[in-house]
């Protein structure tokens, strides 16, 4: 057995495990053994307003995309087979695109002299340009787009694993249709809700480009404090440091939701 599965693990080592051990050590030495770099982490301003506001974006976008999946996952659930395919088509098909050609199109959409101002300004809606982009509303907008998908798909799948015969029976009880929902469907489909908000927040959490893009150098994430301690400032340590400690978080962040919901789920293998 071990024979078997050694090529997994030397995959594993090679890709994760020694990637991750390299940049644990890098935080913690320099020159010698040091936890400089971490208590910069946790004691200067700079770390702790990138990771609340890393955060902040974090909670904003699962809850966006929590409130714009449900219905769509809902209505593809509800729908006939062929219907459902074509709103699931149209659910993955931003996939098709790469993640910096989407951003740069929310850029064109929303920047000063872009699609939606000028729309609104022929419409006389407005007399002076919105400040959409360059943001922390440019980098939500954006990453709720790109992110939506990973809340669809998991609300779908647990959607479709509801019986039928559950709502018929509610309705021949005399309950109504929007009774049988918050009191039948709505609780079976709280762990593909917990599935979802688990992986856009999570995901959010380690963006990049969209942030670096749409928030105008304003919109500081974790991502981009790594970034920029690793391209302006030289200092590898302090990136990794960063890392490190967004690598716990997430870490965190599953074994509590392991607690209410196998990982299997959130991963998507059940």
């Amino acid at each position: 057995m071990l024979a078997l599965v050694s090529p997994a693990l030397l995959v594993i080592l090679a890709l994760i495990v020694l990637p991750v051990g390299w940049l644990a050590w890098q935080s913690i030495y320099h020159d010698g053994f040091t936890v400089e770099n971490y208590r910069r982490v946790f004691t200067e301003d700079i770390y702790w307003r990138s990771f609340a506001l890393t955060f902040e974006i974090s909670l904003a976008v699962t809850v966006i995309a929590l409130l714009l999946g449900y219905p769509v996952a809902y209505l593809a659930n509800s729908v006939p087979k062929g219907w459902s395919i074509l709103i699931l088509s149209l659910v993955v098909l931003p996939f098709w695109t790469s993640v910096l050609v989407r951003a740069y199109a929310w850029l064109a959409l929303l920047q000063r002299t872009g699609v939606i101002n000028q729309f609104l300004r022929y419409l006389d809606v407005i007399s002076e340009p919105l400040a959409l982009v360059h943001n922390t509303f440019g980098t939500v907008v954006a990453t709720v787009h790109i992110l939506l998908p990973f809340m669809v798909l998991p609300l779908y799948a647990t959607m479709q694993k509801i019986p039928g015969d559950l709502m018929q029976a509610g309705a021949s009880l005399g309950a109504s249709p929007s009774l049988t929902f918050f009191r039948v469907f709505l609780p079976l489909s709280l762990p593909g809700v917990l599935a979802g908000c688990t992986m856009v927040f999570v995901l959010c959490l380690g963006f990049y480009i969209t942030p670096e893009l749409l928030g105008g150098g304003r919109t500081v994430m974790v991502s981009m404090l790594v970034s920029r301690n690793v391209e302006l400032y030289n200092q590898f340590g302090a990136a990794s440091a960063v890392a490190v400690v967004l690598l716990l978080s997430v870490l965190a962040i599953f074994f509590v939701v392991s607690r209410f919901i196998s990982l299997d789920r959130v991963l998507g293998q059940k």
